[in-house]
């Protein structure tokens, strides 16, 4: 009995990629996938997708007060969009990735492919195909010319192409290759290039740029200088600039007109300003210009925009003992088509008037109300009827009492607090209807006089030292895209051979052309250039006339 031993084989276990060449080969395909074109375009697109919430919620940079009525009027919803910072889209930390992706993502993308357009424009046209009659247009003839004397011509005719003159295959053969239409590669480079430049200039202005905004009571109302951050309303400075180094202007507002159509809306506004800048400074010189919508004030690398206006009541307090106060200040407008307004005013009662500070903070005065350019009654129910300033009014609510002033807590501009009411500190002794130049008297003997309204205008001083590079990159864009969609990019191939006089001989006098032609995309006209191409290289009508045709034939079809 023979005994046979079977042993088992093992299939052997291929070894492991090692830990880090997994983790290389990940950041590889990463990278590959991050620079591709497709991600790019999706990049591009969930950035205008992502810039949609800015431009229709309120946002905080802009105007704070709309977002804080937004988030309280949305109990719900309103903290949780401000926790996702659809308040501060542009600044927030998805949009700013987006940004940034695209920006990777773009120059990835770009960097390898001028790499191979500057390989392409040193590389030689390519070779004449074998058989050029399977190309969309080809054309094949003799002409009573020699070889060397097409292809000369051709090169003359072709001037401005890339040509290639090559030896055949067969005996006396000679091909020509030529090439025409890089530039259009090269206005799709640029326009990509241009798109980062505009990503580069945008965000260097978001770092080293910065923008206050001031409201300044026109008609020769007291000016402001850009000294520091803390005479500007709101300010807002670039990541990498702390407020301090603005370059030095000072404005005033001479006078301001604004324009309305016969139904209230708004056509133009204007400012006339006076401005220091510079050596002005020193010297106490003023300079008179006008800024308008759309149409600021540029000097020393900062511009003056004109944002909009409202009114400014006046009012003047007169005490028990005759001492009396004016003031203006700005109300809110809250109705953008017939500038009806809102507001508060405190005032303080005049020094040493009163012996104790609990006693003079017992006796302040605010005024709260609405104020009325074109004032129109219903009763004794205002509202107004026009924006421009014809008929104004105020109805208001005059309280005496603990304002707040004192209390350290910030106030707001337009509105009393609503606990000092509610606490008793400051209680309503009047509310009325007055026009310019009446008054109403207090029951402890204050006398509160309206004394008309005056105009302010809203100004933005802004700097950003990218804004010219961003004009550049959007005209290099701009340029590099027409580039790409006007030029076409296509290739002409031509073979000249003696011709035969009977098989095996050749007729030195006549030579055989055969062309070809391809347009890298499929554009319409190129079967119509082809023709006009082939009538000057064989000095014939473009219907074929003049030399003789063997075939023919164009058709528009896809390229390579």
């Amino acid at each position: 009995m023979t005994v046979t031993d079977q042993q088992a084989t093992e299939t052997p276990t291929p070894p492991r990629q090692p830990v880090l060449g997994r983790a290389l080969a990940f950041v590889r395909n990463t990278w590959r996938g991050l620079t591709s074109m497709r991600t790019a375009l999706v990049l591009l697109f969930l950035l205008a997708l992502a810039a949609i919430p800015g431009a229709l919620l309120p946002q905080r940079n802009l105007n704070e007060q709309k977002v804080a009525q937004y988030i309280a009027d949305r109990p719900a919803l309103g903290p949780w969009m401000d926790r996702f910072e659809l308040f501060d889209v542009f600044s927030s930390f998805w949009f700013t990735a987006v940004y940034v992706l695209l920006f990777i993502s773009l120059v990835g993308c770009i960097l390898p492919r001028t790499i191979d357009h500057y390989r392409a424009l040193r590389t030689p046209p390519v070779r004449a195909p074998r058989n050029l009659t399977r190309l969309p247009h080809h054309y094949s003839g003799s002409v009573a010319q020699t070889p060397d004397e097409v292809i000369a011509r051709a090169r003359t005719q072709l001037r401005g192409w890339r040509t290639e003159v090559r030896p055949g295959t067969r005996d006396g053969e000679v091909t020509l290759s030529a090439e025409k239409g890089y530039t259009r590669e090269l206005g799709n480079l640029m326009f990509h290039l241009a798109l980062v430049g505009l990503l580069i200039a945008i965000a260097a202005g978001k770092l080293f740029g910065y923008e206050g905004s001031v409201i300044v009571l026109a008609n020769k109302g007291p000016g402001f200088c850009t000294t520091s951050p803390a005479v500007f309303d709101s300010f807002k400075a670039g990541n990498v600039n702390d407020g301090t180094g603005m370059t030095p202007i000072c404005v005033r507002v001479e006078d301001f007109k604004a324009d309305y159509l016969t139904n209230g809306q708004a056509e133009m506004f204007t400012a006339g300003i006076s401005y220091q800048v510079g050596d002005d400074l020193r010297t106490n010189t003023w300079r008179d210009t006008q800024v308008q919508v759309n149409h600021p004030l540029r000097v020393a690398g900062d511009r003056l925009y004109l944002q909009g206006h409202g009114y400014a009541p006046t009012f003047t307090v007169t005490f028990p003992n005759g001492q009396t106060r004016t003031e203006s200040i700005q109300w809110r407008p809250d109705d953008a088509s017939t500038f009806l307004s809102s507001g508060v005013l405190r005032i303080d009662p005049p020094g040493g008037m009163y012996a104790t500070d609990e006693e003079r903070r017992k006796n302040q005065i605010a005024i709260e109300g609405l104020f009325a350019p074109t004032a129109m009654f219903h009763g004794t129910l205002m509202s107004s009827a026009f924006p421009a300033m014809n008929d104004p009014a105020v109805a208001v609510d005059i309280y005496r009492g603990d304002t707040g002033l004192d209390t350290g807590k910030p106030q707001s501009l337009f509105a009393l607090d609503p606990e000092q009411v509610k606490q008793g500190r400051l209680a309503k002794e009047a509310r009325v209807n007055l026009r310019p130049g009446e008054s109403t008297t207090l029951p402890n003997g204050t006398k509160v006089a309206f004394d008309g309204a005056q105009e302010f205008v809203n100004l933005q001083v802004s700097h950003d030292p990218a804004q010219q590079w961003v004009l550049v990159s959007a005209l290099l864009m701009m340029a590099g895209l027409l580039v790409s969609l006007l030029v076409k990019r296509r290739r002409i191939w031509v073979r000249v051979y003696p011709a035969e006089a009977a098989p095996g001989t050749v007729d030195q006098r006549r030579t055989v052309v055969e062309m070809g032609g391809l347009a890298r995309t499929d554009q319409a006209g190129w079967g119509g250039e082809f023709d006009r191409l082939r009538a000057r290289l064989l000095d014939e009508q473009p219907d074929g006339r003049g030399a003789e045709t063997i075939s023919a034939r164009g058709a528009e079809t896809t390229g390579e």
